[in-house]
């Protein structure tokens, strides 16, 4: 199973287990929730679309943070007596998936089956009164 979340500006597709480095998170310890999701992906079946999607969330553990390659700029104008160097490490958070699921459901699959969808026109009426399961009936009056 794997998703697709977006944090940072950029999309990542994840997996559980998976570890990578997100654009930093105000998160020190615990745990990150990703939400919503742009894709769902199990046993060749996409699931996409807000409302879908809506039950699915992605739960990460934060391993920590982490600085990036050293990008350095060097300014020159010649013949003037002007250079300036600088440089810049980005902070990045690493993150482990814990899981990617919905409401109990564990797949995209058992989630669409365990949301049924009304027929057009259908009403909800109360059905015939069901026994008890003591095998003794229900009171009616």
């Amino acid at each position: 199973m794997y998703a697709v979340i977006k944090t940072g500006g950029k999309q990542y597709r994840v997996a559980k287990g998976d570890v990578i480095e997100v654009e930093h998170l105000k998160h020190r310890e615990g745990t990150a929730t990703f939400t919503p999701i742009l894709v769902v992906g199990d046993d060749g079946q996409t699931t996409y679309g807000t409302r879908d999607l809506k039950p699915y969330t992605v739960v990460a553990k934060v391993l920590g943070d982490a600085k990036g390659d050293k990008v350095t700029t060097f300014k020159y104008r010649s013949k003037s007596g002007y250079a300036s160097k600088s440089g810049h490490r980005q902070l990045h958070t690493l993150i482990e998936i814990v899981s990617i699921g919905g409401e109990g459901t564990g797949s995209p699959a058992e989630a669409q089956a365990a949301a049924p969808v009304p027929a057009a026109g259908a009403s909800e009426s109360p059905g015939p009164e069901e026994p008890a399961a003591d095998g003794s009936e229900a009171a009616t009056s």
